[in-house]
């Protein structure tokens, strides 16, 4: 399925796949940022036909952007209505309703729909605070959810979690252990060459093995953010909009922007070091 929907994926991976859709499961990704984490959830959505719902996670995040919000200003003028016709003592039972209950991300993915359960993408867990984590609990458990003014919300289909982390700081025990886990590493050669393949069709083979093992040699230097498989991808498709079919020390050194991101690692790749790892990778035909 993977494979169809053009992810290149381990026998590893496409087994926790496996095991988290039949399991019902969520599945936690760990793995450097752009090995494709956020993608897997994508394409599943895409593969399954279903809905993909996704909440960024960040410091701060809160029950109300991410779980549900109650529509004060339709409650605030549901009081008055009330008010107004005499029937304020009457109200309190019907206020707190579906009707007046605005949806998040979470509180969203626990309603089935006609093409079957959403799949639910807990993007970057890492930068959400400790808080956030525990009231997850509840919902990787159980698949519901409690509002106290309204009840309990359950799944009658368990949504299809994807969990993804950076590992900028450690995922708590308790969600961990609600999860399967699986270790999202950069691809070996063999791997991100059918990844280009897929996704920049238009390399000519000469250029896709130069860089690709140009970008392999990249990530074993000691860089503050060594490249991704997107970097990859962004800097095959740059070099195909430059009618590029080989590569030459200047046009690395202009086009390190595509790989990367930070001016240290720029400065400390451009010009003697670029030119010297290209000509030890041309040197092997």
């Amino acid at each position: 399925m993977l494979n169809d929907a053009q992810y290149v994926a381990g026998r590893q991976l496409a087994t926790a796949v496996f095991l988290a859709l039949n399991l019902h499961r969520p599945l936690l990704l760990e793995g450097e940022a752009g090995v494709g984490k956020t993608e897997l959830a994508k394409v599943l959505a895409k593969a399954l036909g279903r809905d993909l719902i996704r909440l960024q996670c960040y410091e701060g995040l809160d029950l109300a952007n991410a779980a549900y919000e109650w529509n004060y200003p339709r409650l605030m003028i549901a009081i008055r209505l009330a008010e107004a016709e005499g029937r304020a003592a009457d109200i309190g039972s019907t206020l707190y309703s579906a009707d007046n209950l605005i949806e998040r991300p979470l509180l969203a993915a626990l309603r089935t729909r006609a093409s079957g359960p959403p799949v639910l993408l807990i993007d970057e867990i890492d930068r959400a605070d400790e808080p956030f984590e525990a009231f997850l609990l509840e919902l990787l458990s159980d698949y519901q959810l409690s509002i106290p003014e309204y009840g309990t919300v359950k799944a009658t289909v368990p949504p299809i979690v994807v969990i993804t982390s950076n590992r900028t700081r450690e995922v708590h025990d308790a969600l961990r252990r609600r999860c399967l886990y699986h270790w999202l590493d950069y691809p070996t050669l063999e791997a991100e060459t059918r990844i280009i393949e897929l996704k920049a069709p238009d390399v000519v083979p000469d250029l896709r093995r130069q860089l690709l093992e140009f970008v392999h040699a990249l990530r074993k230097r000691d860089l503050y953010k060594p490249p991704g498989v997107a970097e990859t991808i962004d800097w095959a498709h740059a070099l195909t909009q430059l009618d590029v079919v080989a590569l030459s020390p200047g046009l690395v050194d202009d086009t390190l922007g595509s790989l990367l991101k930070y001016q240290d690692d720029i400065a400390k790749l451009r010009g003697d070091e670029a030119a010297g790892m290209l000509a030890a990778i041309q040197a092997v035909k």
